[in-house]
């Protein structure tokens, strides 16, 4: 730890003693990435493709104010065992996922099938009943038949729908649509604004899904997905709710394509480093010959360590964090363009081992009566649609997973790995309640409270308790204008595609979108120099439109 700091605070001393006409210019482009998550390290990785493609030299460096890559893709351990990773978040992808199945491919990941106990069966329950369930070992005409069954041709024509949307969307990673400077425009010329406009309950019912189904099957996974319920997601996110097929995850954590990524970027990385300001350099304003520079700290440190400016001007800048989470500050016209705060779900993940199984009677079940092992929520008939924690209805969760049968080390017994989603944080009435076994205020046994009985063996209730809370991803309210990938003449930003489609694949999409777009008008810059002996602005597009901002959010009662 001491080496550490002291290797910081040598770093440190050095910055301080570089002032704004010192800082270095050697003509090598210089690229700064805020942010090692899919948007920042997609960026990286494909900018250093492009830009030897195109025979440029960049230099990309890159901060992370944490100590890891990979932003919300994170894994825990239970037992603190390393072959028992488990995700918390961002938690499967599916093949169509081009950027990251390839990417797993490129770099030799093993992948595998998402978590599921063996026979999986898996419930639709709206706090009173379950509405449908389903035995994976019988996915075929028998789950078939009860879906027709009980709800006409809407399954086939929410299929249909799915397979159009997910579609026209791919065509934003293809000429002539890729890349792009206005995330608006593309998505209007691909038609896909009517959709992005409408809540998920309008879509579905303007294409005639029936209310049954959209309300017991549709919600149930954009609550899984998404913690929202129709009248609070717009049509398009209510369509990436459903393109599960052919889910997979990657052996000890999805993190890892995105820290192969950045390796392969040749990237510098400095972890545990928080940018807290972006400038001109000399006070400059904007222009194609523009430079950067930013100040940067230590995040982790036994130390107090004053913000200094990092010794590099860079020509260009990309924040890859949502901004109003990045604590960064702008200075003087850095951003010419606003950037949209949007809300963000707070999720509560909860992860813990038991013994038990879900208990018969808190479902209203007879007992004796197998529980599904995953359990997804939807509202009951009469109930009012709430956005936030509000939302989860007589249900109160999202939903509830086994994800596999795990060896508990201190006992060497079998015991199962549970997984919740939840508005609000777990309390131990509703672990006791659905476990059906008294689980202490402590959760854990040994340190509080009797621990169940079988057979004159002591049980713990819980043996294992691991609970996070995420701003997992924007409330994905209809709107019709998104952030614009180009804030400043030469500042960029990610995150505004999250609004649209929030996905590990999406964020890592935008990523290579301004990768390519860095790449190309470096190019141009390259190509005056050349030609002229001086650079050489070449304008590719008109000027951007300023970014509108919460007038063109609508919530459902405004629509």
């Amino acid at each position: 730890m001491w080496s550490q700091l002291s290797s910081l605070l040598s770093a440190f001393t050095l910055t301080a003693s570089v002032g704004d006409n010192d800082i270095v210019d050697d003509g090598v482009k210089q690229v700064a990435v805020i942010g090692a998550g899919a948007g920042g390290t997609a960026t990286a990785y494909y900018l250093q493709q492009f830009a030897e493609q195109a025979g440029l030299t960049v230099n990309i460096t890159l901060f992370e104010k944490t100590d890891r890559v990979g932003g919300r893709t994170l894994i825990t351990y239970p037992y603190d065992e390393p072959l028992e990773a488990v995700e918390l978040g961002a938690s499967i992808f599916v093949e169509s996922n081009q950027i990251i199945f390839n990417a797993t491919q490129e770099f030799n990941l093993t992948l595998r099938e998402p978590d599921s106990a063996a026979d999986d069966l898996l419930g639709i329950w709206n706090g009173e009943n379950f509405v449908f369930t389903q035995n994976s070992q019988s996915w075929g005409w028998w789950n078939l038949a009860k879906l027709f069954w009980r709800y006409g041709m809407a399954p086939y024509k929410t299929q249909k729908l799915v397979q159009s949307t997910l579609q026209t969307f791919m065509k934003l990673y293809e000429e002539p649509y890729f890349p792009f400077l206005s995330l608006t425009q593309r998505l209007e010329e691909l038609d896909l604004l009517k959709i992005t406009g409408a809540t998920g309950a309008q879509f579905l019912a303007d294409n005639e899904i029936s209310e049954l189904f959209a309300r017991d099957i549709i919600q149930a996974a954009t609550r899984v997905n998404y913690a929202s319920n129709l009248e609070y997601i717009h049509g398009v996110e209510t369509m990436v709710s459903l393109a599960s097929e052919g889910a997979m995850q990657i052996v000890g954590g999805n993190w890892q394509v995105f820290d192969r990524m950045l390796q392969r970027s040749n990237a510098t990385v400095h972890r545990n480093t928080q940018v807290g300001s972006i400038a001109f350099k000399n006070n400059t304003g904007p222009g194609a010959d523009a430079k950067y520079i930013l100040s940067t700290r230590p995040t982790r440190s036994d130390a107090e360590i004053l913000e200094e400016h990092y010794p590099v001007a860079f020509d260009k800048v990309v924040v890859a964090t949502p901004w109003q989470f990045a604590d960064i500050t702008a200075k003087g016209d850095v951003l010419q363009h606003a950037i949209d705060e949007i809300p963000y779900t707070k999720l509560h993940v909860t992860l813990f081992c038991s013994p038990f199984r879900l208990s018969p009677s808190y479902f209203n079940m007879s007992p004796g009566t197998k529980t599904p092992d995953s359990v997804l929520t939807t509202l009951g008939p009469d109930e009012e649609p709430k956005e936030g924690a509000a939302g989860g209805g007589k249900a109160g969760f999202y939903s509830i997973s086994t994800l596999r049968a795990i060896t508990n080390p201190k006992t060497l017994k079998e015991e199962y790995l549970y997984k919740v989603f939840s508005p609000e944080k777990l309390t131990p009435e509703f672990l006791s309640a659905i476990l059906g076994a008294k689980v202490p205020d402590t959760f854990v046994s040994e340190d509080g409270g009797a621990p169940v009985e079988e057979e004159g063996v002591a049980i713990s209730p819980i043996s294992w308790y691991y609970p996070h809370i995420f701003h997992s991803y924007p409330i994905e309210y209809p709107r019709v204008t998104f952030q614009d990938p180009l804030v400043g003449s030469g500042v960029y930003y990610t995150s505004g595609i999250e609004s649209f489609i929030s996905t590990m694949e999406t964020s890592a999409l935008m990523g290579r979108n301004i990768a390519r777009l860095i790449a190309d008008e470096l190019a141009a810059l390259l190509d005056g120099e050349t030609e002229q002996g001086e650079p050489e602005v070449q304008e590719k597009v008109a000027p951007m439109p300023e970014v509108l901002g919460d007038e063109d959010e609508f919530t459902p009662e405004e629509l």
